[in-house]
């Protein structure tokens, strides 16, 4: 229920498979989490935190979680302000993990 919307991403930006809410442009959020995706990788690498498996962004009203889902697959989920993170957390490892066996 925490859960607004989801996206399945190639690491080049390409939606493969999305529920977005109405206001929310599909290319534009394939763009973003590639982007974000590149950014946190690069950052994680020359901060030496090692390989990439996070990026979490913050807002007043909710988050967007984006996890790799495979070397070239990117699941993005954008939930509420009241969401229980660790519950978040586990469902999108457990789909990431499906969603990679397939790609």
């Amino acid at each position: 229920a925490d859960i607004q919307a989801s996206a399945v991403i190639s690491t080049d930006g390409l939606v493969m498979a999305s529920i977005l809410s109405s206001d929310m442009d599909e290319d534009r959020v394939g763009a973003m989490a590639a982007a974000m995706l590149s950014l946190g990788e690069r950052t994680s690498q020359e901060l030496g935190r090692g390989d990439l498996e996070q990026v979490l962004v913050k807002g007043e009203q909710g988050y967007v979680l984006m996890t790799h889902a495979g070397p070239n697959t990117v699941v993005t989920v954008v939930t509420t302000a009241s969401a229980k993170l660790g519950l978040i957390f586990l469902d999108v490892k457990r789909a990431a993990e499906a969603i990679s066996k397939i790609m």
